[in-house]
């Protein structure tokens, strides 16, 4: 087996989640009257990343072989494809659902953002203890439940960033100290994993090598289970970090170049007297 034949041939095209893809690109398109735009472009990759997530390799080989590429998926799903989605749901259809007292009311709960945080960051926490990780590795239908509870949680906690309406989303510095309290609980989870002796989730001590890559994934790639264990620990530790700061950075900048509404009056007042 070689690296080239592996990316090739270990994509799982699995019904259930081509056909869920499908279904969300479809209610977005309708959402958005069939109109391209660019909320539809944000949608669409979010989508995107979602099927590479879940039918790519990375899926593949974080099932039964490496817990980094594991790792990998459980980052796209919690920290890329959440965003992106909210940031593709046109503005109108939400305004619309907002306006029915039962939508408002559950949108009023979690859109608190010390619940939205608590639950984004406390399902990533609790997913990694090892009896429900290796609980998920073991049993399709709890690994289902992992990723529907990774895109919901994370769905509710970017909701205060980037909702799809301007009123429900934090003010920029309120905004940097969300993000930056998720990246320090981020970081100090990566840590945890770098450094903790291997075997923490067995069976990628041991994986069943039913498609006959591991001599590939130990000697080819030099992924030994301790490689292994850190490679995931380290994109927790410092790739989660990243995403959060770029977030941080983007919030700032976007801060920064809005005009200042009390200055802009002023400012005309003082022309027109000139």
């Amino acid at each position: 087996m070689t690296t080239w034949r592996l990316l090739v041939s270990a994509w799982n095209w699995e019904p259930s989640v081509l056909l869920g893809c499908a279904a969300l690109l479809a209610a977005d398109l309708v959402a958005a009257g069939f109109r391209c735009s660019k909320d539809v472009a944000w949608f669409g990759a979010g989508v995107g990343v979602l099927l590479l997530a879940l039918v790519s390799p990375i899926d593949t080989l974080g099932d039964a072989y490496l817990f980094s590429a594991h790792m990998l998926q459980h980052l796209l799903l919690l920290l890329i494809v959440p965003p992106l989605l909210l940031l593709g749901i046109p503005r109108e259809p939400v305004r619309r659902a907002l306006r029915r007292p039962p939508v408002r009311r559950v949108e009023c709960v979690l859109a608190q953002p010390l619940l939205a945080w608590s639950l984004g960051v406390g399902t990533m926490w609790l997913w990694h203890l090892p009896a429900l990780y290796n609980a998920a590795l073991a049993h399709a239908g709890i690994h289902v439940v992992e990723h529907l509870c990774f895109l919901g949680s994370a769905a509710t906690f970017w909701w205060p960033l980037v909702a799809p309406v301007g009123e429900a989303r934090l003010t920029p510095v309120a905004a940097a100290l969300y993000l930056f309290a998720a990246a320090a609980a981020s970081t100090i989870l990566g840590i945890i994993l770098t450094f903790v002796s291997p075997g923490l989730y067995p069976l990628y001590l041991r994986p069943g090598d039913r498609l006959g890559i591991l001599p590939l994934l130990r000697d080819g790639w030099g992924f030994s289970p301790a490689v292994d264990q850190q490679t995931g620990g380290i994109l927790m530790w410092v790739g989660g970090g990243l995403v959060y700061l770029g977030a941080i950075i983007a919030t700032l900048a976007r801060w920064y170049g809005e005009p200042d509404e009390d200055a802009l009056p002023a400012f005309l007042a003082y022309q027109g007297r000139k």
